[in-house]
């Protein structure tokens, strides 16, 4: 029997959570400490425990056809840190149907709001759910409030992180991945504003792993969905331990403290 999108979400989303890698990065710039590793680092994150491996195209088909794990996500929005003042402007590069016959199990597009070209992104953010839909493919919006044009109203204590997530919803996205708005309170809002899972992003490199799990704590307890973090798994010495760690909090329950101690921190 085919998979459903519903099978498709437990996979990658069981229970409604999830501990999602990108190693989308090596795109936008490279080199990428880590990605020099990829396969190394692949198998790190699904030994480890991964639920979804988030990855562009090309690097989807190599990674399938050497490991066979049924667990890749497609991300589809691209662009470069050459691209001058449109560096920002994600560009569509795969379609939903091409990324269903690579092997993916979802797909994934990213919205910068407040950039210049966000009326595009949102453009292509709507055109992946619509080609995804009859698939019965699930899709992650990346959805970034960060541009130069970003107005966030005065009593929006999210910073514009629950409209990114409504966005995301309301464009037909099954997941959406935002970056932590900085307090449980107001990420509550975040949660509260939409239905679907919500995951948050790793942050800066130079925030420190023990760090990072107290905000993975604080923000399950807010009704956070999981994480979708790549360089602080992937650029680390040891991702599979750091995989762990974040399973422990996402999927067991486990405290930061708890999961530091699993980490040998």
């Amino acid at each position: 029997m085919a998979d459903t999108l519903d099978d498709r979400l437990e996979r990658i989303l069981p229970g409604g959570r999830g501990v999602w890698i990108p190693m989308d990065h090596g795109v936008s710039g490279y080199p990428e400490p880590g990605l020099e590793r990829m396969d190394s680092v692949v198998d790190s994150a699904i030994e480890g425990g991964a639920d979804a491996i988030v990855l562009h195209k090309g690097a989807l088909s190599h990674q399938l056809g050497r490991t066979g794990w049924g667990s890749f996500v497609c991300h589809v929005s691209a662009s470069t840190v050459h691209g001058g003042p449109r560096s920002k402007y994600k560009v569509s590069v795969a379609s939903a149907e091409e990324c269903w016959q690579r092997g993916a199990v979802g797909v994934s597009g990213q919205v910068n709001l407040g950039d210049e070209a966000e009326p595009e992104m949102i453009s292509q953010l709507g055109n992946l759910t619509s080609e995804a839909f009859p698939l019965g493919v699930p899709v992650l919006g990346m959805v970034y409030p960060r541009g130069p044009n970003l107005k966030v109203a005065d009593d929006d204590d999210t910073g514009g992180v629950a409209h990114a997530a409504r966005i995301a919803w309301e464009l037909g996205c099954n997941v959406v991945k935002v970056p932590w708005n900085g307090s449980a309170d107001s990420f509550h809002r975040v949660t509260d504003a939409v239905p679907i899972p919500v995951l948050i992003a790793g942050g800066p490199r130079d925030t420190s792993f023990r760090e990072l799990l107290d905000i993975v704590e604080a923000a399950m307890g807010a009704g956070g969905g999981g994480v979708c973090m790549g360089r602080q798994v992937f650029g680390a010495e040891d991702p599979t331990a750091h995989v762990r760690a974040l399973r422990a909090i996402v999927h067991d329950g486990a405290s930061a403290a708890e999961a530091a101690e699993l980490h040998g921190e």
